[in-house]
């Protein structure tokens, strides 16, 4: 099963998509933030094209795992995509993705002047990934 999954951010949106088996997640692509209409519309035709059977929209949770306003914004977006497809759309907490992703480009050796600027899509990788151990 193909899952897409959605790091939603004020500025740019990660993508990233799990093998046909739902084992691996990988990098898809980043897309720019426009209007959560537009947005979820772009969303949907990645899934159509990719033949994707779930989206997971990350949300950050407080240390209360309480929502925050970040995550509400992701809640909204997770509607808007509903609208848009019929594929399920499920809600995942993405704590610590950025970490993680920042963490995965320092392992990797990229040097330090190559890890500027945006990870959106190593950040849903990371989201994907942990959904995927989470449920195997």
């Amino acid at each position: 099963m193909r899952i897409l999954a959605v790091d939603p951010g004020e500025k740019r949106i990660g993508i990233a998509i799990s093998d046909p088996t739902g084992t691996i997640a990988n990098p898809l692509t980043v897309l720019k933030h426009v209007a959560r209409p537009v947005d979820a519309a772009a969303i949907a035709q990645l899934a159509q094209e990719h033949g994707v059977e779930l989206i997971i929209v990350g949300q950050n949770l407080d240390a209360e795992g309480e929502p925050t306003v970040q995550s509400r914004m992701a809640g909204r977006l997770a509607e808007a995509i509903r609208a848009q497809i019929s594929v399920p759309v499920e809600m995942w907490d993405e704590s610590g993705s950025t970490k993680a992703a920042r963490a995965a480009r320092i392992a990797m050796g990229v040097r330090k002047n190559k890890r500027r600027g945006h990870m959106d899509d190593l950040a849903a990788t990371v989201i994907l990934q942990s959904y995927l151990d989470a449920n195997l």
